[in-house]
Parts: structure tokens; sequence; C-alpha cells
């Protein structure tokens, strides 16, 4: 049996999973020609972007649901290397599985430096689980003795994670020390000027508001150089008295894009051709994080649900196309937008790569909640059908 391999299921790798049993289905290949299955870590396909949320219970899908009804296998492993020479890929189980053709979509996770104490007590929101491991310890906190430092957190990396962290945490914290006199704290850091210095100039005055309204303090032009149990110290000597540190500074490609034999960008990207091809590895493709793919004739794609998905959907039609020798499609997607959620304060609306703000206050949240719990979910029919038409290789309309 010809076989079809996917690395990794979030926003990508479902997608190409699911866009090449809609090429399978639309070219009539006989069930049982050609096989296409996923490995993941976890047998789910989780809503990443929503981490920052505090209910999480819509965030998580199981691949089952998903991926059953279209006749594709899914395996729950880790895969730790990949031989493109013998085109086999090995899991952490010892397992191998060879491939005929393989999509890398292993996605991206938050990048933590060798500072004293962060791995040790500090939190994220990169994954479902880490976001669940940080609900649960500020629960234990507000469920513990009411001081002030229980009841402050410090999110260092003011880009669009760390904004989005920042303005949720106010509201959580006030309904978690609600019975207690202490008063909740948010303190952003950045090692930036200025926050959300990658939203431009024209988002970052809402965004400096919207911070206001919502009680965040900020701590521009400085690093974190140690994290404790009881705070961290700043790189300008400044100690902050908090119990819960959220890192959320700075993002990388998974490591398996070192296990291909090309040249990576800063962020341990892989360069793909137009039709997600990994440029210099035959039989190699790759979407979402893990892939540089030209957008337009000027910008690359950013690691985002906006370009992930539609990177998967292309991955999935070309790797069966390029398979059976029918013609490829070329991605490239002309438009580009950003909906920063900013918690009580509403959200910021951006077009363009300069990010020219659009909308903001209710009418940007609005559109931010069409995105989080409508746009970006595959079909929770269980219906064949459904979930076929849903993985075309289209560009959706702007939000």
């Amino acid at each position: 049996m010809t076989a079809v391999l996917v690395i990794g299921a979030g926003f990508a790798g479902l997608w190409a999973a699911l866009g090449a049993a809609r090429r399978l289905d639309e070219l009539g290949v006989p069930p049982g020609t050609i096989d296409v299955t996923v490995l993941s870590a976890q047998p789910y396909h989780d809503i990443r972007v929503r981490n920052y949320e505090s209910d999480l219970s819509a965030c998580r899908i199981p691949l089952a649901d998903l991926l059953d009804p279209v006749g594709v296998a899914h395996v729950a492993t880790e895969v730790t290397a990949i031989d493109t020479g013998a085109r086999s890929v090995t899991t952490s189980g010892g397992a191998a599985f060879g491939y005929d053709r393989l999509v890398l979509a292993s996605g991206s996770h938050v990048l933590k430096p060798d500072i004293p104490g962060l791995r040790e007590f500090g939190f994220d929101v990169d994954t479902h689980d880490g976001a669940l491991a940080l609900r649960r310890h500020l629960r234990e906190l507000a469920d513990g003795e009411p001081t002030p430092a229980a009841a402050t957190v410090v999110v260092v990396g003011a880009g669009l994670t760390g904004v989005e962290a920042a303005c949720e945490l106010p509201k959580r914290l006030r309904a978690l020390f609600s019975r207690t006199t202490v008063s909740p704290r948010v303190i952003l850091v950045d090692r930036n000027p200025a926050v959300g210095s990658d939203m431009g100039a024209s988002a970052r005055p809402v965004i400096e508001e919207a911070l206001s309204r919502n009680g965040v303090e900020t701590r521009t032009a400085v690093g974190v150089t140690e994290v404790t149990r009881r705070g961290v110290t700043l790189s300008s000597g400044e100690r902050l008295e908090a119990a819960t540190v959220v890192w959320c500074a700075g993002m990388r490609a998974s490591s398996l894009t070192e296990q291909l034999p090309v040249p990576r960008d800063r962020l341990g990207r892989v360069a793909v051709d137009d039709y997600l091809r990994v440029v210099g590895v035959p039989s190699v493709f790759a979407a979402g994080d893990v892939a540089a793919a030209r957008m337009d004739n000027q910008h690359l794609s950013v690691m985002s649900c906006q370009h992930g998905r539609p990177m998967g959907r292309y991955a999935g039609y070309n790797v069966i196309s390029e398979l059976l020798g029918e013609p490829m499609l070329a991605l490239r997607i002309p438009w580009y937008v950003t909906v920063l959620d900013l918690g009580a304060a509403g959200a910021v609306y951006t077009e363009g790569w300069d990010r020219e703000v659009v909308s903001t206050g209710a009418q940007a949240k609005a559109t931010k909640q069409t995105i989080n719990t409508r746009r970006i979910y595959p079909p929770l029919t269980g219906d064949r059908a459904e979930l076929l038409a849903a993985a075309a290789p289209e560009l959706q309309a702007r939000p």
C-alpha cells in the first residue's frame, strides 16, 4: 500500500490530512490504495489559540471524531526522527513508519531560555495541558493564604499571546480572589521599548489604552534574570513579588525540522515552494509553523492559524496530486489580518501587513469571538461529506 504520513494534528496537520482525504475522494481513488496516517503526540486536535481563555472545555476535539469518518488513520505517538533517505520516521516507542510522501506539520513551541528558575516555576499557555496547569495553579493559590503575591501574575512577552493573556487575567483573578481582601495585580514585561511592538504604530495606542483600562501594569525595555516560587527579578534590578509567572516570549518551530537536510530560518522553519514542497527534499511537504511559505511577492507566512489552516489544506491536496501525477495548486494569500483580544476592553482588528486599525472595542470583539468559536473549527457533526467539503483548497474571505 502507498503511504502518506502527516506529522502533527494542529491547524496545519489536521487540514493536511483532511485535504488529502478530500483529494483522494475527488480523484475517485479506491479505498485501500493510498493509506493516509496522522502521527501526533496527543489523540486530539487542540484549538491552541484559545489557551489564554479561562474556559477551555470546547478547545480539545478527539481526532477520532474528525479523521475516522473520512478514512484517515491516527496514531498517538511522538515522532523523534525522520530519515528522508530511507523515507521513514521513528517514534519514541521505537516504532518505524515508512512513507511514500510525508507532510511535516509538527507546529511550534514557546521558546524558554535558560533563565534560573524558569523551567521549575514558570507557566505558559503554549499547550492545552500547559493552560490547564496554569488554571489549576491559580485555583490553588486562591484556595490558600490570600497574600498580595498569590494574587499577582507576571506575564513575560508583550507580543500577541502575551497581550491576550495579560488582558484576560485580571478578570480571572478577580473571580478567583473575590472572597478575599487582596487586590489582583497583572504585570506585563517585555524587552522592547513598547508593548505590542509587532502590531505597528496604528494599533499600539489601542493596545496601550486597553492594558490601562484592564488595570495591567507594564515594564518595558527590561528582561527577566531569575524566576523563583515567590517572584521574578528584572534586569533593571526590580524585584516583583508574584506567585505566578506566565512565559509568552518567543516561538520556535518544532525541532523535527532539524531532521531535514536543508537550511532553516531564524525561527527554525524550512523553506517550501508555492506547492508546500520542502525545497531540496524530495517527497516531503511542510505546512504551518514549521514552514516558511511565500504569501505574496514580499511576505512570508507567519506562525498563526490564519496561515496554518490554508497551508494544511493545500499541502493535503498537493501531496496526493503529486503522488498521482495530477496538477497541483499554488498557494498565495493576498490579504492579511490580525484580531487581538483585549479582554474587557474589547479587541482590535487590523488589516494589511502594516496592521492598520479597522475596528476596535465591541465590534472587533464580536469578530474575535466569531473566529475563536466558529471560524477556526472543523465541522463537529462527524459527517464525512461536511468534513471533506471543509477541506477544499480554497481561501476564506476576510473575517
